[in-house]
């Protein structure tokens, strides 16, 4: 969702220069910075924008410029004959002098500039709107370059994960013997205590299946691929609505079964590839909510 844009049009009296600029945020948070002039257009900027962006927080800021001539401001000449009139009345009633500097001293005084009411003509209405329009593509084009990074991204990483969860099978297997070995040995230092072996191994068979993590391992496959057809489709920069979301749900998902994963495996060598398994999908979170 983050990106930035420009856009410019112009008609015969005015330059309009739109910026747009998203961060982001689960839902369309639009803030416009808008000329007086341009206010009744507002809901109209605001109805271009929307569709094409979709979600974030988004700042846009418009800057006007006059091409012609006429200026929109202009001196009150009569309220500045008035003003010295009696300036001048004073200083003969007080006796004082007259200001050296007739300029600086009534143009500070108030109304003596006063302000045209600007009318916007259907050209500058068009120059505003396609300015906006150009800003929003100019943004969207920025969000698809990213996007393309961030496909590369998250490819990269479901990668690392899958390739950190093969090499949790050798471990898987040697973990097992390991622990028969140990509960054997257990059990060969209690002296004087005799016990059935058909039962023993019943027991460590169903201990053995309670530690058994195949199911996750299948689950924690099945979710990256998911989230790799997920992100194939929106490859180009340009997903579908609440893509960013899904494939946030789905990282939610690798979490719980490596998570799950973690507290069955009773083995420090998979402990330490889970941990790697973690770092790797944290990155994921990170960057997913930059996703539309």
């Amino acid at each position: 969702m983050t990106g930035f844009g420009r856009g410019s049009a112009s008609s015969p009296d005015r330059k309009v220069t739109v910026e747009i600029k998203s961060l982001n945020s689960k839902q369309l948070d639009l803030f416009m910075r808008v000329p007086s002039c341009f206010r009744e257009l507002e809901i109209e900027a605001r109805s271009l924008i929307a569709p094409v962006l979709e979600r974030g927080k988004v700042e846009m800021n418009v800057a006007v410029e006059h091409t012609s001539p006429t200026s929109s401001t202009a001196l009150n000449i009569p309220v500045i004959e008035a003003y010295r009139a009696q300036v001048e009345e004073m200083a003969a009633r007080l006796g004082i002098d007259t200001p050296a500097d007739w300029y600086s001293t009534l143009l500070r005084l108030p109304d003596t500039l006063q302000t045209k009411v600007e009318e916007i003509l259907p050209a500058d209405r068009k120059a505003f709107l396609d300015a906006t329009a150009a800003a929003a593509e100019a943004l969207t084009e920025f969000r698809i370059t990213e996007g393309a990074k961030l496909h590369a991204f998250f490819c990269e990483k479901i990668a690392n994960i899958g390739g950190l969860l093969a090499e949790v099978e050798p471990f898987e297997k040697s973990r097992v013997e390991k622990i028969r070995q140990r509960l054997e040995e257990q059990l060969s230092s209690l002296r004087g205590i005799d016990y059935d072996k058909g039962r023993l191994e019943q027991e460590l068979i169903f201990y053995i299946e309670k530690l058994d993590v195949s199911e996750e391992k299948l689950r924690l496959r099945s979710h990256l691929d998911y989230f790799l057809d997920t992100l194939g489709s929106v490859a180009d920069g340009r997903p579908e609505a609440g893509q960013g979301k899904k494939l946030g749900f789905i990282a939610q998902e690798i979490g719980r079964e490596i998570n799950t994963l973690g507290s069955k495996s009773n083995s420090a060598e998979m402990q330490k590839i889970v941990v790697k398994m973690k770092d790797e999908l944290e990155q994921i979170k990170e960057q997913v909510l930059n996703v539309l």
